[in-house]
This record gives C-alpha cells, structure tokens and sequence, in this order.
C-alpha cells in the first residue's frame, strides 16, 4: 500500500495522545522571554499543540492542520540549541520526547519512516513557514501604513523550524520539493535578521548536497544574487555565506568557468575583504573555503590579480601563522593554474617570498612556511623563466638567503626542508 500524502491520514485520538507528553514537558521547561522582549515563545509553541475538545474539528482540514501543527512543534523543539539564542532553553528531555514523537506520528500515519512523513507534509508545512518568515521582512515599498507585523521572535522560530524539516529529507526525494523550500529558503536569506539568514544559509547547503543539479537550473540565478547581496552580512555570518556562495556557485556553474557568476561572486569577496584586510576571521574563512573557486575559475583568475595580490601580499605577513600558511598555499594554487600569465607580479612575488623568509626566523612554523615557499619559488622559475632570473639576481648576494640560494644552485630535489 502506498504511504498517505498528508495529515490528514493521521487519527485525531493518535494526535492526542502523541502531544500529551509534549505538552507536560513544555509546562515544565523553565522558560524567560529574551531580552528586550515580551514575545513568549514558549506560548507559541504551547499553541500549536493539540488539544482535546468535546467538539471534533472538521475532519479533513482541522485533522490535517493539527497533524501540520503537531510537526511544526516538533520541527522547534529538534531544532533547539545551546547556540540558538531563541530556542536555548528548550530541555534536551523536550527534544529528545518530540524526536520520539516524530517517530511515532509516522508510525500512526502509515509512513516508513519520520523522514518519509516529513517529505510528505512538506507542501502542508512550508508555505506558512514562509509567510511568517516574509511577513516580518522590511519592504518599505509594498508595506501598509500601521499595518501589524509578526514579532521577530516568529520569524527566527520559522526559520529554525523550516531548516529542520529540510534537513530531514534527502536525496533523492528532496529534488522533488525544489518548487517549494528553495522559495522559502531565498526568503530566509532576504530577512534582516542575522538568526533568520544563518538558518536559510544552512538550508542552502543541505539542498545543495541533496540535490542534482539539473534541479537548480531554475533557480540559480536567484540563489547567486542572493548570495551576492549577503556577502556584506555581519562577521558572525562570514564563513557560512562563503562557504554556501562557494558551494552554490561550484556546483551549479562547474562547467562553465566563463559564467559571469563567477567573476561577480569573487569581485564582491575580494572588495569586501579589501575593505577590511586586517579583520582575521574573515581572511582566514575566506581563505579556508575559497580553493574550489579557485579550482573552477582556471585561468580566468587573471582578470581578478590585482585584488588577489595586494590581499596576498599583505597577509603574507600578518602576524598569525595561520594566515601566512593559508595564503602561501592559495598563492602556490593560483600560481600553477595560470602560470600568472603575461603578470606584473612576478618580481614583486619574489621579493615578497624572500622577505618572508627571512621573517620567518621568529615564527613557530618557520619549518613549514619556508618550505612552502622554497616550492612556489621552485613553481616560479619554472613557468616564469627568464623573468624569474632577473628578479632573482637581486638577491644572490645576500648573506641571510645562503640555505635558499643553495637549492637554485644545486639539482632540484624533492623532500627538502629548510
């Protein structure tokens, strides 16, 4: 027999019994609204709950939008984390009983498992999940003067809720839901709340992996300019928009390194990292995540060194070691995939290199950055030749570069260590 679609098949006196537990440990669970506000989340939750009635709700839709409840509920208290500031004190004995009674909704309701139960409530649940997340977004043009809007405490539940639920179906099914949670997915990102935009980001990157490409093809123009517009987003956000622009941007253009997709991803990182250059998170996020890019894009780096190289140069010698290694290993990969081609850099690389390596003397890692850059050194005399030899001689007389200059002077070897 074939699993219900919906909530509907789900018995009312099943319903019942299933949030009674809930509910008790709900009541229980010490509860103060976040600060600043008088938004009860705790209340919302309580509110969607089932509750017994001497008069029955209308059979189809009141039994369906109990059984959508009923997960929503559930979708919440899974979702709660210590690092979730609005669902934080959610008990971990709640999560664990709405886990459980995730479980047995789909047991009462006929389907295989609760995965296979969330897949098919998806089209019950998501659209008001979106429209709670939508209607608390700032749209000056199309906003009712004293129009009321949903606290944004509703909005950031929405949010944790859909990221969840999408979390809990997965390939190849969720291909099949594309129509429904990357619209409420690119509704999450266009909210100003950085909670509401981190839960979208996270929802991109589960859909991402989930997902055939093919299935994207409709939506990722959408998908890269919203992820355009959100590099600038707050430093708690960096590393998730670089890491979901990344993976977006990689897996959906793969193919096409000429794709002005690239070009403007990158641009926008490069110039929002050039405003802040000494900000280390970050340049270290950037820097940990960018490689793909890199990878994709090929030879069409060359049109980005300008950027690239004043970064590149000024972080080669910041005072972390994390970020000198980091960037001597994107330089090294950009330097083999376009052998930097007809580059005014070359000479100043060199430079820069053997004034690394003398700083380098001071470092902890001096072992493994000098390495790193006896190999680029290596990589520049090879594809750069005569100008590598002109911006070398500079330096043969230094008496601080003997054990380097020893290396140009002897047959290259492999394993070397400095």
């Amino acid at each position: 027999m074939a699993p219900p679609a919906a909530g509907a098949a789900l018995p009312r006196d099943a319903l019942l019994r299933i949030a009674a537990p809930l509910r008790e440990s709900l009541a229980a669970a010490p509860y103060a609204p976040p600060e600043g506000s008088s938004t009860s989340i705790k209340s919302l939750l309580a509110s969607v709950l089932p509750l017994p009635s001497s008069q029955l709700p209308p059979p189809a839709s009141g039994a369906r939008k109990e059984a959508a409840d009923l997960l929503l509920f559930c979708a919440a208290a899974c979702s709660a984390s210590p690092e979730h500031p609005a669902l934080h004190w959610v008990p971990v004995a709640l999560s664990d009983a709405a886990a459980a009674a995730m479980g047995e909704m789909a047991a009462a309701g006929g389907w295989g498992d609760a995965g296979e139960m969330v897949g098919a409530m998806m089209p019950e649940v998501v659209p008001s999940l979106k429209d709670v997340v939508k209607s608390t977004c700032l749209d000056t043009e199309n906003e009712e003067i004293g129009a009321a809007k949903p606290p944004k405490e509703h909005a950031i539940v929405a949010a944790h809720q859909f990221r969840w639920l999408v979390s809990q179906v997965t390939y190849p099914k969720l291909g099949d839901l594309c129509w429904l949670v990357i619209p409420c997915a690119l509704t999450a990102l266009d909210h100003w709340s950085p909670e509401v935009k981190e839960q979208g980001m996270v929802s991109f990157m589960h859909i991402a992996k989930n997902v055939k490409v093919t299935k994207l093809n409709l939506y990722e123009d959408a998908i890269l300019d919203a992820c355009c517009h959100n590099i600038p987003s707050d430093d708690e956000l960096w590393y998730q928009i670089v890491e979901v622009s990344v993976l977006l941007l990689t897996c959906s253009q793969r193919s096409n390194p000429r794709s002005p997709w690239y070009d403007r991803i990158l641009t926008e990182m490069l110039g929002h990292l050039e405003r802040q250059p000494l900000n280390k998170n970050r340049r270290v996020a950037w820097l940990t995540l960018i490689g793909p890019v890199f990878e994709a894009m090929g030879l069409f780096l060359l049109a980005h060194f300008r950027l690239l190289f004043s970064l590149f140069f000024q972080w080669m010698h910041a005072d972390d070691d994390e970020t000198v290694l980091l960037v001597l290993e994107r330089m090294h990969a950009v330097i083999k995939l376009t052998w930097i081609r007809k580059s005014p850099y070359t000479s100043r690389l060199v430079n820069e290199l053997v004034l690394l390596y003398k700083e380098s003397t001071i470092r902890s890692s001096h072992e493994v950055i000098r390495n790193h850059i006896l190999e680029m050194l290596a990589t520049l005399q090879k594809c750069k030749g005569q100008q590598f030899e002109e911006a070398w001689k500079k330096h043969e007389v230094d008496p601080d570069l003997i054990m380097l200059l020893s290396f140009f002077n002897e047959p290259c070897t492999k394993n070397y260590s400095l």
